[in-house]
């Protein structure tokens, strides 16, 4: 008799759909670099080259990052976010700011865990500080920023995703303060999801997570999660510089983005919306282009405000708010990253 129940096998479609879906940042840059292959064979080697040495260059500060991050997951240190959203509002949107720009926290976590919050009546302003940091910077993030573009930009962008997310937050307290912004999760939305477990039953953080067998393999896990991830980003990112340093004028960057003033800022800001890659993707680009001359303040303002505006974080935060909140999110990005880019600026001169 014929099993109706039995799960039909995978077409060789679905199966190449899948791969496809799962190896999609590998494949762009394989893509990428066919296609530079077949039109300028020199360049194809000259990037080749170019990606192995930057990866090995980077090599320590991706070690360092990882690490990082793979110690958060594994101790459990990443549940200490549901202790932040306790206590005085204007308290609690400083502390959620900080923590924000801090924490290690997972980017699968973040937008269920927003819902949660939203959805116990954690107030929206320190939800919206919270928010705003987290994209910008954290601990591998600060590394490899560190390593790429100094330990001064890399404090910059840190005190850029505080400050943004101070500022978003009081603006949002005070508007809901006047009766504003009232029930800010659209319908259907609830809590749940990966990160909504360590706000509803925050665990024991486990500082020696080695003694743990379990937390072991958590640790070796991660590990492996995030060294592809980043491995697979940088790779990309690398090989897109290599092609930038190769064909875009360096007087062409010097003047659109260089140089004193409120312009280059002003775009660098616009232009990060649209152009943003990934958080890590983008640190080796703006490497590049402060190299051929981007002032520094205009490449803090691309990176603050690609971080919180990119597609996937921008989809996530529509998906979840009314359009007055996600109007407002995206205000808070651009005239954040346009004041900390500006601000910076001045400071180096």
């Amino acid at each position: 008799m014929l099993d109706l129940s039995a799960t039909p096998e995978p077409s060789i479609g679905d199966t190449i759909r899948r791969f496809a879906s799962r190896h999609r940042v590998w494949l762009v840059s394989l893509a990428i670099l066919l296609v530079v292959f077949v039109l300028a064979p020199g360049q194809a080697l000259t990037s080749s080259r170019f990606v192995a040495g930057a990866l090995i260059d980077t090599a320590p500060f991706l070690a360092l990052s990882i690490a990082v991050a793979a110690y958060a997951t594994a101790s459990g240190a990443d549940n200490l976010i549901a202790r932040v959203f306790a206590g005085s509002p204007l308290t609690m949107i400083a502390v959620a700011a900080a923590f924000g720009a801090l924490s290690p926290f997972c980017s699968c976590g973040v937008i269920p865990l927003i819902a949660a919050l939203l959805s116990m009546g954690v107030p929206l302003s320190a939800v919206m500080a919270f928010w705003l940091a987290s994209p910008v910077i954290d601990p591998s993030m600060f590394v490899l920023t560190s390593g790429l573009l100094g330990a001064e930009f890399a404090i910059a962008k840190t005190l850029a995703a505080i400050g943004l997310g101070v500022f978003g937050g009081y603006v949002t307290f005070a508007l809901s303060r006047a009766g504003n912004l009232s029930d800010p999760l659209r319908p259907g939305v609830g809590n749940g999801g990966c990160g909504a477990s360590a706000v509803r039953r925050p665990g024991k953080v486990a500082w020696r997570f080695w003694q743990e067998p379990a937390r072991r393999a958590k640790f070796r896990k991660e590990a492996l999660s995030s060294t592809l991830f980043l491995l697979k980003w940088l790779t990309l990112a690398f090989l897109l510089e290599s092609l930038m340093l190769a064909y875009v004028p360096a007087d062409w960057v010097a003047s659109a983005l260089g140089g004193e003033g409120f312009a280059p800022v002003l775009t660098a800001t616009l232009v990060g919306v649209p152009a943003y890659l990934n958080g890590y993707a983008a640190l080796p680009l703006v490497s590049g282009l402060i190299e051929q001359g981007m002032a520094p303040g205009a490449g803090l303002a691309f990176l603050v405000a690609g971080g919180v505006t990119s597609l996937p974080a921008a989809i996530a935060v529509f998906a979840l708010v009314k359009r007055p909140v996600f109007a407002l999110y995206i205000a808070f990005a651009l005239i954040g990253s346009l004041s900390s880019g500006l601000l910076y600026q001045a400071w180096l001169s």
